[in-house]
């Protein structure tokens, strides 16, 4: 029996161990997709992401032989968990060869941290907020995952399944051909709400113009995503970090915005052509020649991914989201897009699932998110 060793991340060259783990576990792995590594350095960065203000984590690594085989974080929400009246804490960044064993150790770990706190329940894989990866996919391996997804291999689900987990909730990802021409029931509906005197549809040629609604967007979608699972509304500090890190990466060609007669964003969408391949090629890594091979990627890509959008709620049914809708489509037909990915939409969300199959959508990836009562 192999000897397996569980130790509590402390040092610096430990973190690097932990960021950098994923990649030497599965980077001959076809559909694995690095991160940014940039952004993750700024995850785990406590002087730079607010959240740690507002939750407790730890860090784990298996090893054997003195080799690292696997991570794991765990995190406790506290303003979430005080918002909801509940004692949750949550994995995330699961990773590990294919060794049921170093999975249960890991995640033995995390609950006697959590059990320590008082905690009852464990969900995961989940991150700080619904911004994060959330779940680990379960059907559609044979497609690329997209920036912002979790991109494990299909064994981890399957070991939690075995360690008593079960499905707390499921995510959808729908594939949607874009159309030669706009269907006449959609034209209609937005040749009807572009004539709404009270409502405008901003189209962007500079990222210079977009920048005045970045934060206003955040603001809405504070208003409107107050009900998601593992939602915590967003400071200003928090709009403005994440502002500030990806106005640079936005294409402004792909966001929508809609505003009423005081300029007030009222709904919105956003997008960016897929960027996996280009990532692989860069190996998460921006310098000093990754971006190239990112920007080219992105540049080529005949796939665009949806990655936000919101309607406030005293504006949806009007129109809205049909108008942002034709839009993003127009924008993708200038650019001889073939397809849009979704982004991930909670399987009991029916109204963005119903509009996502209005355009003959079908969903081709899944992600489960996942629970267990801490005993």
């Amino acid at each position: 029996m192999q000897n397996i060793v569980i130790k509590e991340v402390i040092s610096p060259s430990e973190l690097k161990t932990f960021v950098y783990l994923s990649e030497k576990l599965h980077e001959n792995r076809p559909n694995w997709v690095p991160p940014i590594y940039a952004d993750e350095w700024i995850f785990f960065d406590h002087k730079k992401n607010p959240a740690y203000e507002v939750a407790d984590t730890i860090l784990f690594l298996a090893y054997i032989n003195n080799q690292p085989v696997g991570k794991i974080m765990g995190i406790i929400h506290r303003e979430y968990n005080e918002l909801q009246q509940i004692k949750e804490a949550r994995f995330f960044h699961l990773d590990s060869i294919e060794n049921i064993e170093v999975v249960k150790l890991l995640i033995d770990a995390i609950q006697s941290w959590a059990k320590a706190q008082q905690m009852e329940t464990l969900v995961g894989p989940f991150g700080f907020s619904e911004k994060d990866p959330q779940g680990f996919q379960i059907e559609g391996f044979e497609y690329l995952p997209v920036i912002a997804t979790a991109t494990n291999p299909p064994y981890l689900p399957q070991f939690l399944e075995t360690l008593g987990f079960d499905k707390l909730t499921d995510c959808v990802v729908y594939k949607i051909d874009i159309p030669a021409e706009i269907p006449p029931f959609y034209q209609r509906i937005f040749d009807r709400a572009q004539r709404n005197p009270k409502i405008k549809l901003l189209n962007f040629t500079s990222k210079k113009e977009l920048k005045p609604y970045v934060v206003p967007i955040f603001r809405l979608v504070n208003e409107t995503y107050k009900d998601l699972l593992g939602f915590v509304p967003l400071s200003e500090a928090e709009m403005q970090k994440i502002a500030k890190a990806y106005l640079p990466i936005l294409d402004p060609d792909f966001v929508k915005i809609i505003v009423d007669e005081k300029n007030e964003p009222i709904a919105f969408v956003v997008g960016l052509p897929d960027m996996s391949k280009g990532l692989k090629k860069a190996r998460g890594r921006l310098f000093p020649f990754g971006f190239i091979h990112i920007l080219l990627d992105a540049r080529n890509n005949k796939q665009l991914d949806l990655l936000l959008g919101a309607v406030k709620p005293n504006y949806r049914g009007l129109g809205l989201t049909t108008l942002l809708g034709v839009s993003m489509i127009q924008a993708a037909q200038k650019r001889k897009m073939e397809f849009m990915d979704t982004h991930l939409i909670l399987e009991t969300n029916h109204t963005m699932r119903g509009e996502a199959e209005k355009l003959n959508g079908k969903v081709y990836k899944k992600y489960r998110i996942f629970q267990k009562a801490i005993l």
